[in-house]
């Protein structure tokens, strides 16, 4: 209430007092009762008048004055840097001592509800923060997570988890399971896992699901990881689902398997013909020295044949562990070309093979590994020599494609060709062409370590060109510059 409501308040009840003692005391005085009519109402409006100036002007501004101090005082009463006080008159202080302490309470409560929300809303802040960081952290894995509650809702899902049991993330949000999700199975298991109250058993159930069972899709393996999760009161407050796909690691095991095989197999052959010349040396059977140089010669190839099998074997794996150590140098592509050329001169002439070379009259220099790139050009005339039929023809060509700032290499031979199926696996490790077995020995790894060493070391292509029966054309391209270089400048 303002001051002037106050002092008009206080005006009228003075005035009221006033004029009720005026009238009844005034006039039974003598003297004023042996006056007149207008005489007595002159002086009792007087002295009321006198009465009003000597009680209210002096309470008005005293008044005045503790209101100013009293709003100061409340405006400031939230203000830890303000030193306002406020002291009330003696007739006052007891009701402005309780009417200050109801004040003072409520500010303290004010501050202490304040702190409290900002307390709540950092927490909140930072629980927010914290479940958008485990959403990340969920969409990003690979294997599909589900997080139910204690009524069979869902409450968190990743993008993965969507994607395999078929529903919208957005959708699915707090929706029960079993109008989410298809599969009765694993709604089932997922029931069953909250029901047992378990919150230390982790259950692990192979489960096989179909991503579109309406069209008929084939199942996929699922591990399927259930467990219970506790709330504040450590009761069962949900269960987390946890979808992993078998199917890439069985088919690395098989993988594993294949390979064991066939490298067994492999190292098996030449170790068998080893053995049965040792065991005819040993036994005598060489009678004069040239069978015995024969077998020694047979021996010491199969021992060579041995060795590259495992040398490229040790190289694949290198290669694909990522530990091969590279010496990157500038590398002149016309020098691998023509060294190889020297080094295979002589097997085709023994076949009467013409070895041809085509390299553009410009620099084709590359950054990279020299003995790789030249094991790469090596290999691939390699295998053009050895399945090319006599008097054939082979070209060596090299030149530069300035659009993607490569050198091309190009092996073209007359030879057998390759059969159509055969094609997209001859890059696979120890993958040979079953009729051409008989007609050039091999370990099939060396189109296999030319394809990593092209790829994975230099970041290239690889690839190949054939028709059965019309020979075959292989090429590869290496960045002139090495991308790592460029990605660091």
């Amino acid at each position: 209430m303002k001051a002037g409501a106050i002092a008009s308040l206080l005006f009228i009840v003075t005035l009221a007092i006033g004029t009720f003692l005026v009238w009844s005391i005034v006039p039974r005085i003598g003297a004023v009762a042996s006056m007149g009519p207008w005489m007595q109402a002159f002086t009792m409006a007087t002295v009321l008048t006198v009465i009003m100036a000597s009680v209210i002007v002096p309470l008005g501004i005293t008044l005045d004055r503790w209101l100013s101090r009293l709003r100061e005082y409340l405006q400031n009463l939230g203000d830890p840097e303000s030193s306002a006080t406020f002291c009330a008159p003696g007739w006052l202080k007891p009701v402005a001592d309780s009417f200050t302490k109801a004040i003072e309470q409520y500010s303290e409560r004010e501050a202490m509800l304040r702190n409290q929300l900002r307390e709540i809303e950092i927490n909140h802040h930072v629980s927010e923060a914290e479940r958008r960081q485990i959403e990340a952290v969920l969409h990003a894995l690979r294997d599909g997570v589900l997080v139910t509650n204690t009524f069979n809702e869902i409450v968190i899902a990743n993008e993965r988890a969507a994607e395999i049991l078929g529903f919208a993330v957005d959708e699915a949000t707090h929706q029960p399971i079993d109008k989410a999700i298809a599969d009765e199975a694993l709604c089932r298991m997922i029931v069953d896992t909250r029901d047992s109250g378990n919150t230390r058993d982790v259950r692990h159930v192979e489960h096989a699901i179909s991503p579109d069972p309406q069209h008929g899709e084939p199942e996929v393996s699922y591990d399927v990881t259930l467990a219970c999760v506790e709330d504040h009161k450590q009761d069962v407050g949900g269960v987390v689902t946890i979808l992993h796909d078998l199917t890439r690691e069985r088919e690395v095991s098989q993988m594993k398997s294949d390979f064991v095989s066939k490298a067994s197999h492999e190292l098996r052959t030449p170790l068998a013909s080893i053995r049965a010349y040792v065991e005819m040396l040993v036994d005598g059977e060489a009678e004069d020295e040239d069978s015995r140089q024969e077998f020694y010669r047979i021996i010491q190839d199969e021992t060579d044949r041995l060795g590259r099998l495992i040398d490229n074997m040790l190289n694949i794996s290198r290669i694909e562990a990522g530990i091969v150590q590279i010496e990157r140098e500038n590398v002149d592509i016309k020098e691998s070309i023509n060294r190889t050329i020297q080094t295979l001169e002589p097997h085709a002439r023994e076949k009467d093979i013409g070895l041809h070379t085509k390299l553009a009259a410009i620099d084709l220099c590359v950054e990279g590994d020299k003995d790789m790139l030249y094991q790469v050009v090596l290999n691939l005339v390699s295998n053009a020599v050895k399945y090319t039929p006599e008097g054939g023809r082979i070209t060596v060509s090299a030149d530069s494609d300035n659009l993607t700032r490569s050198v091309v290499v190009t092996v073209s031979d007359t030879g057998l060709g390759i059969p159509p199926d055969s094609i997209p696996k001859l890059f696979g490790k120890f993958y040979r062409v079953d009729n051409y077995k008989r007609i050039a020995k091999g370990t099939g790894l060396g189109l296999s370590l030319c394809k990593h060493i092209v790829e994975t070391v230099h970041h290239g292509q690889i690839g190949v060109e054939s028709k059965l029966g019309m020979g075959s054309r292989f090429w590869f391209s290496v960045p002139m510059r090495y991308a790592g270089s460029q990605a660091a400048a």
